[in-house]
């Protein structure tokens, strides 16, 4: 049976951290918590656990994600974050998969929670994750804040059955902040990479967006959390357009 270490990056995460920390028990072999300098009660909670606990300055998701690998003992990262918890069914396939490791890594899907509903369309499910992996064979990588992990060239991937929970948003609000925050970022990437936004971006691709989610990935079945989620996509959309043109104007380009 292989080691398995889970690999968490937090800040400020009183709210969710024990709750990930319990649902992993059975599984880990060690816990590796990367903390950006939380100001809350992250680390006391951590410190009630058998958690390896170091604190790091955030450089990026990508960069906090690839550095807290190093600090595992052992190859074989199961990579959460604070806000995630396994569920049942799916302990008992990592579980199982520790037993018998016969890929290079493994993906699940990732049932997500807003305001206390478990949405299932708007894009949001099945949110397939890359999650459980042999880490000499492949790094975190994409663009700020949209990480993704990718396997070398070649490399196997098996598909575990049980869903990953994420507990997004407690309210309408925090999303609302989130997508200010995220979509700072993401343009300030983008903008780095010479990206633009042109006008027709601008106004066609949210409404784009808000057709798409609302009714072709049928969020209208999700109700009124269904509606506020593809209404605030649309509007992430429109968010990180024009901030991505003011960035290039203050540039210059």
């Amino acid at each position: 049976m292989i080691k398995l270490s889970v690999v968490i990056i937090t800040y400020n995460e009183e709210k969710n951290i024990e709750r990930c920390l319990q649902s992993v028990k059975k599984i880990a072999d060690e816990i590796v918590v990367l903390d950006s300098f939380s100001n809350d009660k992250t680390e006391e909670i951590c410190s009630k656990y058998n958690v390896k606990f170091i604190k790091n300055k955030f450089e990026g998701h990508i960069e906090q994600k690839n550095l807290a690998i190093t600090y595992a003992e052992n190859p074989y990262i199961l990579s959460l974050d604070a806000d995630e918890a396994i569920s049942e069914e799916l302990e008992k396939s990592i579980l199982e998969v520790k037993s018998n490791w016969d890929a290079d890594g493994y993906y699940f899907n990732r049932l997500t929670n807003y305001c206390g509903k478990w949405i299932r369309h708007c894009g949001w499910y099945p949110d397939k994750k890359l999650r459980l992996w042999d880490s000499r064979k492949g790094c975190w990588t994409g663009e700020n804040p949209h990480d993704r992990y990718e396997l070398n060239a070649g490399s196997e991937k098996k598909y575990l059955k049980g869903d990953l929970y994420h507990y997004s948003y407690y309210s309408i609000e925090d999303h609302i902040n989130q997508v200010n925050k995220f979509t700072k970022i993401g343009a300030e990437t983008a903008v780095k990479k010479g990206k633009k936004a042109s006008l027709f971006k601008i106004f066609f691709n949210p409404l784009w967006k808000f057709k798409v989610d609302y009714f072709f990935r049928l969020g209208f079945l999700d109700g009124y959390y269904g509606f506020v989620i593809c209404i605030i996509s649309s509007h992430a959309t429109f968010l990180k357009y024009i901030k991505i043109r003011e960035l290039n104007k203050k540039t210059g380009k």
